[in-house]
């Protein structure tokens, strides 16, 4: 099938998949997914994995476009009113999150490694189901705001404590290796800080020149071009493509507030299309054949990341006297899992394949729980916002 035929294709099906979840109540990104799935190697077999690599960059573009948009809701006045508490809770969550499931797997399975490995990988939430939602809602209030910062900052944390436990993982296997502040560190810092980097430098590019523009398409031009570059230039130094478009957004939003709100007024108006293509094709990547093998391991997994992600949240608010909804609430907005904690999988393909199983389980889990997590994270999130009577609140 002709390549622009098919992406013509899935952005109807999923539209129409998407407004028969609304009709049974549930978020709209929940149809895309299961259209995805449908379309899939798992069922029909429309999309091939080949097929489904050639349209890899539609999904990079889409990533770096709902990270860039989240950006917009991380302004420094917003930042300032609640920077203490959204350090608090990413801070607790993660840890929280990542000794919870490295505690569970290892009582499980009595493999230090693989512990250690999973309880990283745990950590990492996918914020483009979290932001589909909250949009779709017109969510709008300190839960939001709140859930759309830790979304955005986690992946961060998630690789640093990554880098922390495969250094540990792999003494823990060989006993050879020395752990240092270098060899634990270095890898995770220099793609966290090559990402801020690039984002901050585009990002004062691009609101220097859109200040000089006034037509709307000029504007939605060059700030594609922006994202583009951002994204293009993250995967060939192999940066978190996520953190180096947020960063993006957030520099964009800050500098100039005026010229902020035209270039981000001009994004919105192309998005849906886009995010809709990304959640079809996000769903037929889910290999619905691979639940079966996660067993045990990744039933206990998704209880043990839920659970820690939900108390994690709450005792971070709590700690941090956040207001009595995100104490509550918040956890319910962190159960989705993807991008990061795939790629994150990939590099442990990559770092531990000489190291037995551990790899295979380990990438076989992440992907089979997250054909699960997918679909639960949506509605994780409309109860949240529900229950905070934050939904239809945007203007």
């Amino acid at each position: 099938m002709d390549l622009l035929l098919l992406i013509g294709v899935t952005i109807a099906l999923g539209f129409i998949g998407g407004k028969i979840s609304n009709k049974l109540k549930f978020p709209a990104v929940i149809g895309y997914i299961i259209i995805g799935v449908l379309l899939g190697p798992s069922l029909f077999g429309i999309f091939d994995l080949t097929l489904l690599n050639r349209m890899g960059m539609i999904s990079d573009f889409a990533l770096g476009l709902i990270a860039f948009i989240i950006g917009e809701e991380l302004r420094l006045g917003i930042l300032r009113k609640m920077g203490k508490t959204v350090m608090s809770i990413l801070f607790v969550e993660s840890m929280f999150t990542f000794i919870l499931i490295a505690v569970a797997i290892y009582l499980l399975t009595r493999d230090v490694a693989l512990s250690l490995i999973l309880g990283s990988l745990g950590v990492a939430t996918a914020p483009a189901g979290t932001f589909i939602v909250l949009r779709e809602y017109k969510a709008k209030g300190p839960l939001s705001n709140t859930l759309l910062a830790i979304v955005g900052l986690d992946d961060a944390v998630a690789i640093i404590i990554y880098g922390f436990a495969s250094a540990l993982a792999k003494l823990s296997i060989s006993g050879k290796e020395r752990i240092t502040v270098q060899n634990t560190f270095q890898g995770p810092l220099i793609e966290i800080g090559g990402a801020v980097v690039i984002g901050i430098i585009l990002g004062i590019v691009l609101s220097y020149v859109a200040r000089k523009l006034h037509e709307r398409n000029e504007l939605l031009t060059i700030s594609l071009v922006a994202i583009l570059i951002c994204t293009g230039l993250s995967n060939i130094f192999h940066f978190s493509s996520i953190l180096a478009n947020l960063v993006l957004g957030i520099t964009t939003a800050n500098i100039f507030l005026l010229t902020g709100k035209r270039i981000f007024g001009a994004i919105e108006g192309i998005a849906s299309p886009i995010y809709i293509a990304f959640f079809v094709l996000a769903g037929a990547h889910l290999q619905i054949g691979i639940v079966p093998k996660m067993g045990l391991l990744g039933l206990i997994y998704i209880l043990t990341r839920s659970v820690a992600k939900i108390g994690g949240a709450s005792l971070g608010a709590y700690l941090s006297k956040a207001e009595r909804n995100i104490q509550k609430y918040l956890g319910f907005g962190l159960f989705t899992q993807a991008g990061v904690a795939i790629g994150l999988a990939m590099v442990v393909q990559r770092e531990f394949g000489l190291y037995g199983e551990l790899a295979t389980v380990a990438v076989t889990t992440i992907t089979a729980t997250t054909i699960i997590l997918e679909i639960i994270g949506p509605l994780g999130v409309k109860y949240a916002i529900t229950k905070a009577g934050e939904i239809g609140q945007a203007k």
